[in-house]
């Protein structure tokens, strides 16, 4: 009997995470068939652009993900700013980085600047998307447009500093610390 095909989703985020912890150049090929249960043949089967497309396919999941996940909660002006704020605090906490245990994908990929041509515009995108849906929130806590945006950059520094700082120390604190101040912010 042949042994159960990953779902898609399972398979992109058992990849995320070599490249998070790795960096592209970091990552083999070895080490992403390992993480996808597959052999090298199959990963290639799978993904025949080798390694520069599971990256783009993990940037996609990622970029999905906010897009899903922070912007079109937070641009939902019918539910009240703080519980838009909570509720997409609570998402990037502990779905996207695991309370501070997984590194972001866009830092791990970003780099490497020999592949800045390679993902630099999908990166960019991902942060992009996130500072708007953060500016609008901004605005509907009664932000000018100016000190939304500002405001919304601020929220993406932290928690990136966040997630280096608690991966330097080795401990989830600071990450969860700022998750935690952030619903302040406002």
């Amino acid at each position: 009997m042949r042994p159960k095909k990953m779902e898609d989703k399972e398979l992109i985020i058992n990849l995320m995470s070599v490249l998070r912890k790795k960096g592209y150049e970091g990552s083999s090929l070895n080490q992403l068939a390992d993480a996808a249960q597959l052999n090298k043949a199959s990963l290639y089967h799978r993904f025949p652009g080798g390694k520069k497309e599971i990256a783009d396919a993990a940037l996609e999941f990622t970029y999905d993900w906010v897009k899903d996940h922070v912007y079109k909660l937070l641009i939902q002006r019918s539910i009240a700013p703080k519980e838009r704020l909570n509720s997409v605090l609570k998402a990037i906490g502990e779905d996207l980085y695991k309370n501070g245990r997984d590194m972001c994908i866009l830092r791990a990929l970003s780099m490497d600047n020999s592949h800045e041509g390679l993902f630099g515009n999908k990166i960019k995108s991902s942060m992009s998307t996130w500072i708007d849906a953060f500016t609008v929130l901004g605005m509907d806590f009664g932000l000018s447009e100016k000190e939304a945006t500002e405001k919304a950059v601020q929220v993406l520094v932290q928690i990136q500093g966040g997630l280096v700082v608690s991966e330097g120390l080795g401990s989830l604190e600071p990450f969860e610390n700022v998750i935690q101040s952030l619903k302040n912010m406002y």
